[in-house]
C-alpha cells in the first residue's frame, strides 16, 4: 500500500505545518497504479496524516445552491469572484463543518468553515447561514448568494499529505460517490483526484507529477463534475478532460449526442443575486 512508504504526522503537526486555509489550488487525474510509482519520490519531501494507526478517511459532503445553480453557473462562466458553500463530516471522527470556499480575483482560494452538529448535514440552520453570509460579507464585501438549498451529496476516501518544509499540502480522493434523490453515479477506485495546494500554485508535488507527464485538468470540481454527472446539468466542453479520465462511459455519451459543443449561456440568477456575476 502506498501510504505505508510516507512517514506519519498527526492532526496538530498537520495543522501547525499547513492548515492551507488560503491557497493556490491545482487539481490533477491520476491512475492509482502510476501514484503508488511516484510515491518513493513524494515520501522524500512529504508526510501522510496518520490518526491512530489510519491513514485515509472517509468523506461525506453535502454541497448547497440556488435554486438556479449560481455556483456553479459561476464556476463554469469562469467568474473571478465565486465561492461554494457546503457543510463536510468527516466521517472517521464524527467531525462536522460548515465549509464556505471563495475565489478572489487573483485565483487564490480562500476557506471559511465553521463547527457544526453532524446531524445537520442537510441543511443550513440560521446561524450557518449568518456565517454564510458573513464570510461573503468579510472577503467581497457583498451579500452572498440567497435562498441555499441542498443540490447534491458525494462521499470519499481522502489521504492527505504534507510537505516537511514550506507548508505545501497534497490531497488524493478516490472511490468517489456523488448522488441525490433520483440517482447515483461513482468513478472506479483506480483513479484519484489529486489536489494540490500551496502558495503560489507551484509546489514540489506539482513539479514531479508534470515531471511525470501529468499536468493539471482545467476544470475538475467535484461539485460541478458530480452535477454533470447525475445529468442535472448540461456537461459543457470544460469538463470533458475530467470525464473522459474519471468516468469514460459519460464523456463517450456526451460525444455521442452533441454535448461536447454545449455552451455556458451567461446569465444573470433568478433570484436577484446579482454581485458576483457582476463583480467579474
Amino acid at each position: 500500500m502506498m501510504e505505508n512508504r510516507f512517514a506519519g504526522l498527526s492532526l496538530q503537526e498537520l495543522n501547525a505545518k499547513a492548515d492551507m486555509l488560503t491557497r493556490l489550488d491545482n487539481k490533477y487525474v491520476v491512475p492509482m497504479r502510476a501514484l503508488a510509482d511516484l510515491s518513493d519520490e513524494l515520501a522524500r519531501d512529504f508526510d501522510i496524516l496518520d490518526i491512530d494507526g489510519k491513514r485515509s478517511f472517509e468523506y461525506r459532503t453535502q454541497y448547497f445552491d440556488t435554486p438556479d445553480l449560481c455556483s456553479y453557473r459561476h464556476h463554469v462562466q469562469g467568474r473571478r469572484l465565486r465561492s461554494k458553500v457546503r457543510t463536510r463530516q468527516y466521517l472517521d471522527a464524527n467531525l462536522c463543518f460548515v465549509e464556505v470556499k471563495l475565489k478572489t480575483v487573483r485565483k487564490v482560494t480562500v476557506k471559511k468553515r465553521l463547527a457544526y452538529e453532524p446531524s445537520l448535514l442537510e441543511q443550513l440552520t440560521e446561524p450557518a447561514i449568518r456565517f454564510v453570509e458573513d464570510a461573503h460579507l468579510d472577503l467581497y464585501e457583498r451579500n452572498a448568494l440567497a435562498s441555499y438549498a441542498p443540490v447534491i451529496q458525494m462521499q470519499y476516501n481522502r489521504m492527505t499529505l504534507v510537505a516537511r518544509e514550506g507548508g505545501e499540502r497534497l490531497t488524493i480522493d478516490r472511490g468517489l460517490r456523488f448522488w441525490n434523490a433520483a440517482s447515483s453515479e461513482e468513478i472506479a477506485d483506480d483513479m484519484a483526484v489529486i489536489e494540490t495546494k500551496s502558495a503560489f500554485g507551484r509546489g514540489i508535488a506539482d513539479t514531479i507529477l508534470r515531471k511525470s507527464g501529468y499536468h493539471p485538468v482545467g476544470s475538475c470540481s467535484k461539485y460541478c463534475v458530480g452535477l454533470a454527472a447525475l445529468g442535472m446539468v448540461p456537461r459543457f466542453n470544460k469538463f470533458l478532460p475530467a470525464f473522459r479520465r474519471l468516468m469514460p462511459h459519460l464523456a463517450d455519451a456526451q460525444t455521442s449526442h452533441g454535448g461536447a459543443n454545449a455552451q455556458a449561456q451567461p446569465t444573470r440568477c433568478a433570484n436577484g443575486a446579482t454581485t458576483l456575476l457582476d463583480a467579474a
